[in-house]
C-alpha cells in the first residue's frame, strides 16, 4: 500500500495537490473534518460522542479523532492506500497513527511536506480571503495561522524525519510542476505494478 501524510502551512496548496495525488494513485482520502462530519451525519457512537463536545465549543480530543480514524482505515484496507490530510498534527497522533497502520501489517510510505516561505503564503491567503470574501482573513490572523502551524506541527516534520520518511518539496511554480515534483518522490514508494498500468 502506498500511505501518505500530506502537510504544509495555510496556504500551501495542500487541498489541490491532494486531489491531484487522490486521482492519480487511487487513493482514499482521509481529512479529519470529512470524516467526523461523516460520523456525526451517521449517529455514530464517535460521531454522537463528537457533536455533543463540538456543541459546547471544544475541540474534540484525541482519543476520539483517532478512534475515527481506526474506523476509516480498517474500512478501506481493500484500497491502494491512504493520503493523510490534516492529520496527524501532533507527534501524539502519529504514533497512534503508526500504531494502527501496524496492526492492519502496514505502514506510512512517506510525508510529503509543501515547503512555501512566509510571504508567499501571506500573499495566496489573502487573494484566497478576497476572491471568496472572507473578512476574517485579515493578515495579523494569516500570519498567526501560520505561526501556530510552525510551532506545533513542526513536532510531527521531526517525528517523520527520525524515520527517514521526511521528504519536503517546493511548493511554489505551477500546480503542475509542483505535482510533477510530488510524483516523482511518490512513484519511489508506490508498489510497482507487473505489467503496463
Amino acid at each position: 500500500m502506498l500511505n501518505i501524510v500530506i502537510f504544509g502551512p495555510p496556504g500551501a496548496g495542500k487541498g489541490t495537490q491532494s486531489e491531484l495525488i487522490i486521482e492519480k494513485y487511487k487513493l482514499v482520502h482521509l481529512s479529519t473534518g470529512d470524516i467526523l462530519r461523516n460520523e456525526i451525519a451517521n449517529k455514530t457512537p464517535l460521531g454522537i460522542e463528537a457533536k455533543k463536545i463540538i456543541e459546547k465549543g471544544e475541540l474534540v480530543s484525541d482519543d476520539i479523532v483517532i478512534g475515527m480514524v481506526k474506523n476509516k482505515i480498517e474500512g478501506n484496507m481493500t484500497g491502494n492506500g491512504f493520503i493523510f490530510d490534516g492529520f496527524p498534527r501532533t507527534k501524539e497522533q502519529a504514533e497512534a497513527l503508526d500504531k494502527i497502520l501496524e496492526d492492519n501489517n502496514t505502514s506510512i510510505s512517506v510525508m510529503i511536506s509543501l515547503d512555501v516561505d512566509e510571504d508567499e503564503l501571506v500573499k495566496r491567503l489573502l487573494k484566497r480571503a478576497e476572491e471568496q470574501g472572507r473578512t476574517d482573513d485579515n493578515i495579523d490572523v494569516i500570519r498567526n495561522r501560520i505561526k501556530v502551524y510552525n510551532e506545533v506541527t513542526s513536532h510531527v516534520c521531526d517525528y517523520y524525519s527520525k524515520k527517514n520518511k521526511y521528504r519536503s518539496i517546493p511548493g511554489t511554480g505551477t500546480i503542475e510542476e509542483i505535482f510533477d515534483r510530488i510524483s516523482a518522490v511518490l512513484d519511489e514508494y508506490a508498489p510497482k505494478r507487473s505489467c503496463c498500468g
